[in-house]
């Protein structure tokens, strides 16, 4: 057989889009972190015709590209939690009113073979904007967060994505000096409110798409 690895994710993939539609989401598969980007603008966006756009943080949300073509769309408020420029009280409360916008962008920290979303959050606007809120909501997730069931995703998350992402933000935390969860009761601990999201409801709110690629932790 020609490209063993390429038929491989392409499988992978195919089935993991079918899982996730058995569970009332709606699922695409994307070749690249861009055409991730492009498929969400070009195809979802004026379909859902969104008033009112914010996201939750994701760095493959940032590495399609989609991020920097919502900021520049026209046709809708843009609520841009991402923004430095903002004192932390202002911060937060952008991250609240995003928690009422008709699209929701983010990421997912690991999604099960049978369609199950899993994802641990510190503030938790991430995870309640996945949850309840936003009209809809659009996740992008890369082929490495693939695990095959919840065990395999909470493993993933406390073992690797959370220590990472601790490190990554620069967060006063035992686990960026170990490189391993120690359950800590730091002030700056990431690590706060678990979600597993094993239905879309209603049916089609929550659209994932994969991507055929290792992006984000």
């Amino acid at each position: 057989m020609e490209k063993p690895i390429s038929n491989y994710w392409q499988l992978r993939l195919g089935n993991l889009k079918e899982a996730l539609e058995a569970n009332n989401f709606e699922a695409f598969i994307a070749q690249n972190a861009r055409e991730a980007g492009r498929l969400v603008m070009d195809k979802l966006v004026p379909k859902i015709a969104p008033k009112s756009i914010s996201w939750g943080g994701s760095m493959t949300f940032v590495a399609s590209e989609l991020y920097d073509m919502l900021k520049a769309y026209k046709n809708a408020d843009i609520l841009d939690t991402f923004d430095k420029s903002l004192s932390p009280e202002e911060s937060l409360e952008r991250r609240r009113q995003s928690l009422l916008v008709d699209l929701f962008v983010t990421g997912s920290n690991a999604v099960t073979r049978s369609g199950e979303l899993v994802n641990l959050d510190m503030i938790g606007n991430r995870v309640a904007g996945i949850t309840f809120g936003p009209k809809n909501v659009v996740v992008m997730v890369g082929r490495n967060k693939i695990v095959e069931d919840l065990d395999a995703a909470i493993e993933r998350i406390k073992d690797y994505a959370a220590p990472v992402n601790v490190m990554r933000l620069g967060k006063k935390a035992p686990c960026a000096k170990t490189g391993e969860c120690e359950e800590c009761k730091s002030p700056e601990r990431i690590c706060n409110s678990w979600t597993i999201t094993q239905k879309s409801f209603p049916k089609g709110r929550i659209k994932v798409v994969l991507i055929n690629e290792n992006l984000g932790l």
